[in-house]
């Protein structure tokens, strides 16, 4: 079982999503993998300059975090995954992390992907996105695979209409919609969406 966390933008909860979806469904003994892309010296985790690039005869670097605690990938051990891992590659590279990502799947059943630009190279069973209205930036790989998500996750801010309307406009209107309030990004309505499509998987 694949399962994907994506969203428009930075810093709007996709960690938070995949950690509660750990949490509610722990008996799964996810395997996390969190994906980090950087480019001309900018963080695509931050959008800050930052030392997550990767060396140049290595593109591709992946560390599996052991302890639970304040990293995104300590966070999903702390939320009762199995296993939690950091990879981290330079952007339009995702081709390349095809056979790191192999590995892991081929060692853990059950995986959850914080990234949008995975999707490059994969079909997951499930792939939720998080939207906040609220927030002006869209990113390029988040439209480029709307039309792939299962269903919409929107943080409830009291908005009915986003701030880039005409950038996505129809998009989502066939999508199921959940609306999330934070710090509480797993509603029931949203874990009886997964959990139907955890069954029928």
């Amino acid at each position: 079982m694949i399962v994907v966390v994506g969203g428009h933008s930075r810093n709007i909860g996709k960690t938070s999503l995949a950690a509660g979806l750990i949490r509610k469904f722990r008996d799964r003994e996810w395997a996390a993998v969190k994906i980090t892309q950087h480019g001309h010296g900018v963080c695509a985790r931050t959008g800050d300059p930052c030392g997550c690039e990767t060396e140049p005869e290595h593109p591709i670097a992946i560390g599996e975090e052991y302890e639970p605690g304040t990293t995104d990938s300590g966070r999903f051990l702390a939320a009762g995954a199995k296993r939690s891992f950091w990879m981290r590659l330079p952007g339009g590279q995702m081709q390349a992390a095809s056979d790191a990502l192999n590995k892991i799947f081929k060692k853990n059943p059950n995986v959850i992907i914080e990234s949008n630009s995975v999707l490059e190279i994969l079909r997951p069973d499930v792939f939720l996105m998080l939207m906040d209205f609220s927030c002006e930036d869209f990113k390029q790989s988040s439209l480029r695979f709307m039309d792939r998500a299962d269903a919409f996750l929107v943080i409830d801010r009291g908005l009915n209409v986003p701030l880039w309307e005409d950038l996505a406009r129809g998009t989502w209107d066939d999508k199921p919609h959940f609306l999330v309030k934070p710090p509480r990004y797993v509603s029931a309505e949203v874990a009886e969406f997964v959990r139907s499509r955890l069954a029928g998987s």
